[in-house]
C-alpha cells in the first residue's frame, strides 16, 4: 500500500451502535403474557417496562439512527487497485449487494383480507360441530363467549344450546379480533417461507397454535377447556390456515424499502436528503 492511499484511507468506520433496549423490550413482554397465568401484578410492571423499553429504543433509531466509530485493521500486504474515480452504487439483488430478506412483503391489508375470510372458515367448522354434536348452532360461539363472559362459564350444555344475545356479541368480537391479528401475522411470516407459503401456514402454524392453545386454555377458558373436542377444533384451525393463508398468499406483494436509512422510512427525510 502506498503513502498516499494509506493517507486517504480513512482510520475508522460508522457502524450501527449496539442496544440492549430490543431486549429489554422482549423480557417486557414476556411479563406481559406471563401476568396472564399467574398475577395482575405482574403484566402491569411489564406494561411499564414495555413503555420505558420502547421509548428508549425509539430514541436510539430517530431522528437519526446513532453510530459509532470502529477502527479498521489493515493488512500488511493489501494492495489497493484503483480503476475508476466515480463511485458505482449496486442496485437491489445485483451480485455483491448486501440485501435484507424478504425483499418483499405482503400489504397489512392482506393479512386482515385473509384474517376474516379464516374467520368465516372456522365458523362454518364450528357450526358444523354444534349441529352434529349437540343439535345447536348457538352451541360452538356460547363456548367461546366463555372467555369474557363469567355466566357463560358456568352454564350447563342445556343453557349453551340456546341463543344469547350478549354471548354472540362478545364471542364474534373474540372471534374477529383474533382472527385478524393471526392473519396479520401470517402476512409478516408468509414471505419469509419457502415456495408455496400457504400450504406451510396451513398446517404447521395452525398445529404449533394449537399446541399453545391446548396449554393454556385451561386457565383462559375453563368452560371451552372442559368440553372442547379437539378433533374439531383442530379442524377449524387447520381450515383458517389453508383458506386464510392462501388468500395473503396470493395477495399482491410489494417491494420494501431496504436500501433507505431509517430517518427516510420514517418519513423525516425525503429524497433530496437522502441523496445529499
Amino acid at each position: 500500500m502506498t503513502d498516499e492511499s494509506r493517507t486517504n484511507t480513512p482510520e475508522t468506520i460508522a457502524m450501527p451502535a449496539p442496544t440492549t433496549w430490543p431486549m429489554v423490550l422482549a423480557a417486557a413482554i414476556v411479563l406481559v403474557f406471563a401476568g396472564l397465568v399467574t398475577n395482575g401484578y405482574v403484566s402491569v410492571v411489564g406494561g411499564a417496562l414495555l413503555v420505558f423499553a420502547a421509548v428508549g429504543w425509539w430514541r436510539e433509531v430517530l431522528p437519526h439512527e446513532r453510530h459509532v466509530e470502529v477502527p479498521l485493521e489493515r493488512t500488511a500486504d493489501a494492495i489497493t487497485h484503483v480503476t475508476s474515480r466515480r463511485v458505482e452504487r449496486l442496485r437491489l439483488g445485483q451480485e455483491g449487494h448486501r440485501v435484507r430478506i424478504p425483499a418483499e412483503i405482503k400489504p397489512y391489508s392482506s393479512g386482515v383480507k385473509g384474517g376474516l375470510v379464516g374467520a368465516a372458515a372456522m365458523a362454518v367448522v364450528a357450526i358444523l360441530f354444534g349441529i352434529i354434536s349437540q343439535g345447536s348452532v348457538w352451541y360452538p360461539i356460547n363456548l367461546l363467549a366463555g372467555a369474557a363472559l363469567p355466566g357463560m362459564a358456568t352454564a350447563s350444555t342445556e343453557e349453551l344450546r340456546h341463543f344469547n344475545a350478549l354471548a354472540l356479541l362478545l364471542g364474534t368480537v373474540v372471534h374477529l379480533a383474533t382472527s385478524i391479528l393471526v392473519g396479520l401475522l401470517y402476512a409478516v411470516m408468509l414471505p419469509m417461507f419457502p415456495k408455496r407459503a400457504w400450504l406451510w401456514a396451513g398446517w404447521l402454524v395452525p398445529i404449533l397454535w394449537t399446541g399453545l392453545i391446548a396449554s393454556t386454555l385451561d386457565v383462559v377458558n375453563p368452560a371451552l377447556n372442559a368440553r372442547i373436542d379437539w378433533r374439531w377444533f383442530i379442524a377449524s384451525q387447520l381450515a383458517f390456515g389453508v383458506i386464510g393463508g392462501y388468500v395473503i398468499a396470493r395477495s399482491q406483494s410489494i417491494e420494501t424499502m431496504q436500501s433507505w436509512p431509517l430517518a427516510a422510512r420514517a418519513g423525516i427525510e425525503g429524497p433530496t436528503d437522502r441523496e445529499e
